[in-house]
């Protein structure tokens, strides 16, 4: 549904609603995100305590902010135990000449060969 096909539907399903946590029944039974649950239930008159909506929304951010640190380590781990070496410049770093330079395929090659 769409906001306004939302916020019709909620009117009737607020006068209904004898849980104790409108807003989580609300994301349940909608399937929206904190935020726009937050927006359409003020816009719907449910009065929300701005301690609460501040609370929850930095918890969302942080288990967020969680989820992408455990994708970008579980990542480097499967790159490490493949063997493939990464930095800002080189996508695939092949190996290193004697000097210690990286040289491989640099990220704008990878996304020529990506775009082929």
């Amino acid at each position: 549904m769409k906001r306004p096909q939302r916020l019709e539907s909620a009117k009737s399903w607020l006068e209904t609603y004898e849980g104790n946590n409108v807003v989580k029944a609300y994301r349940k039974r909608y399937g929206v995100d904190h935020n726009c649950a937050f927006t359409e239930l003020e816009m719907l008159g449910v009065p929300i305590d701005p301690d609460y909506r501040e609370r929850v929304l930095e918890s969302v951010a942080a288990q967020a902010a969680a989820k992408r640190l455990q994708k970008a380590e579980r990542k480097a781990e499967q790159e490490w135990l493949l063997g493939i070496e990464s930095d800002d410049h080189f996508a695939f770093i092949v190996g290193y000449t004697s000097g210690g330079a990286p040289y491989g395929l640099t990220w704008e090659e990878w996304e020529v060969l990506e775009e082929e």
